[in-house]
C-alpha cells in the first residue's frame, strides 16, 4: 500500500513544523504536499497528521508510521550499504550540517576531497549558525564547535580548538592591555551571541595548576550573532573579543590581532561531530567521511598559524 518513497515523504513531513516548511524541504508547492498526504491517508484509511494554521501534529497512527517507517528505511539503507561493501564501494547520500564560517573554510573542502575518492556518494551541506533548530530527522552528521548541553546523540571528537581573548594592536595601544580578567570591566568588550550561551560571562582559569578560576561579567559595547561581524569589529579597533583559535589564527599570525591574557585559559571549544542514529550513523559512508575529515584536521591546521604568533 505504501512505497518507500511514500515513507520518505512522510518522514520529511514529520520533520517539518508546517506544510509550508515541508514544501520547502521537498522543493514542491504546499498544495502538492497536502494532496499527496491526503492520498496516503486515504489509502491507509487513517488520519496521520492534525493540521493547524501554526503547526503539524502527528496522530498516534502518524507516530507509529514515523517510527516503523524510519526503521524500515534505515534497514533498507543498511542492506544496500552491506551489499555495496561486498564489492568495496561506498555509496548513498549524506546530509551534513555545519557552522557557517567553519563549514566554508574546512568542511566544504573536506567534502570535495571526499567526493573525489568516493564519487558514488552524494552530499548535501547546509551551513547555518542556528543548527540547534534543525529538525531531528533531517540530517546525518552535524558539526558542532563548543560546549554541548545535554545530548543523547552519538558524538565523535574531530579536533581540539581553544578560545582566545584578542584585540587589535591599535586598540591595545590606545587603551592598554589588560593584565588580569578584572581589568576587562574597564575595557570595550564585544560579545558573540551563539549556542544559547551566557555570552556576557567570561570564564578564565590560570595556566598553572591549583589556581582558582576567575569569572568576569562583561557589559558589551557591541554584540552580534555573526562571528564575522564580531571579528571585523575587533579588526576595526573597536574592542576585545573571545574567538575560536581556528577563526583568528591567520589574523594573529599576520599581526592584525594580538592575543591578550595569554597566561589565562578560556573554556575550550572542541570540534565534534554529532551522529543521528536514525539516519544511518553506522553507515560506511558516514564513517568513511568522518575518518577522512578527522585525518584532515589532525593536527588541527590552524595550529600552524597559531605557532607563528606566539609571543
Amino acid at each position: 500500500m505504501l512505497s518507500t518513497d511514500d515513507i520518505r515523504f512522510f518522514v520529511a513531513i514529520a520533520a517539518a513544523n508546517t506544510l509550508a516548511a515541508a514544501a520547502r524541504a521537498l522543493d514542491v508547492t504546499p498544495p502538492a504536499v497536502s494532496q499527496r498526504l491526503q492520498g496516503i491517508e486515504q489509502r491507509l484509511g487513517v488520519q496521520l497528521v492534525i493540521r493547524s494554521a501554526r503547526r503539524l501534529t502527528l496522530t498516534d497512527e502518524g507516530e507509529l508510521l514515523l517510527l516503523r517507517g524510519r526503521a524500515l528505511l534505515d534497514g533498507a539503507a543498511e542492506l544496500v550499504d552491506a551489499l555495496q561493501a561486498r564489492r568495496g564501494t561506498i555509496t548513498g547520500h549524506l546530509k551534513i550540517l555545519a557552522p557557517l564560517g567553519f563549514g566554508r573554510r574546512y568542511i566544504a573542502p573536506a567534502i570535495a576531497a571526499f567526493r573525489s575518492r568516493h564519487p558514488d556518494v552524494s552530499v548535501d551541506l547546509e551551513l547555518s549558525d542556528r543548527l540547534g533548530r534543525a529538525a531531528a530527522g533531517s540530517w546525518d552528521i552535524m558539526i558542532h564547535i563548543g560546549v554541548l548541553k545535554d545530548s543523547v546523540l552519538q558524538l565523535q571528537r574531530l579536533a581540539s580548538n581553544e578560545r582566545y581573548l584578542c584585540a587589535s594592536p591599535a586598540y591595545l595601544k590606545r587603551r592598554g592591555a589588560p593584565v588580569s580578567p578584572r581589568d576587562l570591566r574597564g575595557h570595550d568588550c564585544i560579545a558573540l551571541r551563539e549556542n544559547e550561551e551566557d555570552v556576557t560571562l567570561w570564564r578564565f582559569s590560570r595556566q598553572r595548576a591549583g589556581s582558582a578560576p576567575e569569572v568576569v561579567r562583561i557589559e558589551p559595547t557591541l554584540s552580534s550573532n555573526d562571528g564575522e561581524v564580531v571579528k571585523a569589529w575587533a579588526l576595526a579597533d573597536c574592542g576585545l573579543i573571545v574567538r575560536s583559535e581556528w577563526d583568528v589564527a591567520e589574523d594573529l599570525a599576520a599581526g592584525q590581532l594580538v592575543r591578550v591574557l595569554s597566561n589565562h585559559r578560556l573554556p575550550p571549544a572542541d570540534v565534534v561531530a554529532l551522529l543521528n542514529p536514525g539516519r544511518g550513523g553506522r553507515a560506511r559512508r558516514t564513517q568513511a567521511f568522518l575518518g577522512s575529515l578527522r585525518a584532515g584536521l589532525s593536527p588541527p591546521p590552524w595550529r600552524a598559524d597559531i605557532s607563528k604568533s606566539v609571543r
